[in-house]
């Protein structure tokens, strides 16, 4: 995807989510930034889902012109980038979570029951936790 928006094919509020996000990477992506600390193509490209080094260039080239993530040169070695999300990226976290409770409660997941629990019960303390992960990341 070239770095130029492309119009949308509905007003409706889900199908605009769904063109940013309707495909298995770009959540994974923003879970790996958000949840497991993950800022760098490498660290996405070994994150364990295996996607292929085309596909998350595409991604993150997509999350990116959507404003949800930035980049910059990475400090130590100007050559590869570091990504980062952006305020709009931040917002997805109660959305995240949400999906991820919802998965644990009907599907087996390799999510630990402790979290999922901490989660359910804490939610605002975690969301609370992931955004000031992030401001300190800024």
């Amino acid at each position: 995807m070239s770095g130029a928006r492309r119009e949308n094919r509905s007003l409706c509020p889900l199908s605009i989510s769904l063109e940013i996000f309707g495909d298995r990477w770009t959540l994974l992506i923003v879970r790996d930034l958000m949840l497991k600390g993950r800022n760098s193509f490498r660290e996405f490209a070994d994150s364990g889902e295996k996607i292929a080094s085309n596909v998350l260039a595409d991604r993150l080239a997509r999350l990116e012109t959507h404003g949800i993530i930035d980049r910059r040169p990475h400090p130590e070695d100007g050559r590869s980038q570091i990504y980062r999300l952006t305020e709009k990226g931040i917002q997805l976290a109660p959305v995240l979570l949400e999906m991820i409770l919802w998965a644990a409660r009907h599907e087996r997941t390799a999510a630990p029951p402790s979290e999922v629990k901490r989660i359910e019960k804490q939610r605002a303390v975690y969301l609370s936790e992931i955004r000031q992960r992030w401001e300190e990341s800024r």
